[in-house]
């Protein structure tokens, strides 16, 4: 996994717990992305040293205002992505697996095409 890659999943996965829970710690995050003790304490240190998160003295995680930026923008093709992928008729799972691999990866002017797609060609009420 490139380190990109990486650090937006992890900011994803913070931005996705702080809107379940009010407290967000290294162990939810391991937990969530099924990862090991010892790799999330060393993502959480280099987001932290990057500026994208704060940890208090308690271990609970803030997304810094860059945190939480770059963190929506990659929710935010995920959940296009994965809107795209189920009008196309793949099932759910398939569908969010296989967006979240593309959202690292698509250019942002595709992304931007894709987005201005599936807003032109449908209405909120198909969506809910």
């Amino acid at each position: 996994m490139a380190i990109q890659e990486s650090r937006e999943m992890y900011l994803e996965t913070i931005l996705i717990l702080s809107e379940k829970n009010p407290l967000v710690r290294s162990v939810d995050v391991g937990e969530y992305m099924g990862f090991s003790r010892p790799s999330v304490s060393r993502a959480i240190g280099l987001l932290k040293e990057s500026g994208l998160i704060t940890v208090n003295s308690a271990g609970a995680i803030t997304l810094t205002e860059e945190g939480r930026a770059q963190a929506e923008e990659i929710y935010d093709r995920h959940t296009t992505l994965t809107r795209i992928l189920l009008r196309l008729g793949v099932d759910e799972e398939t569908a969010s697996e296989d967006a979240c691999r593309v959202e690292h990866y698509i250019s942002d002017k595709t992304f931007a095409a894709i987005k201005e797609h599936l807003r032109a060609h449908t209405n909120d009420a198909e969506d809910k």
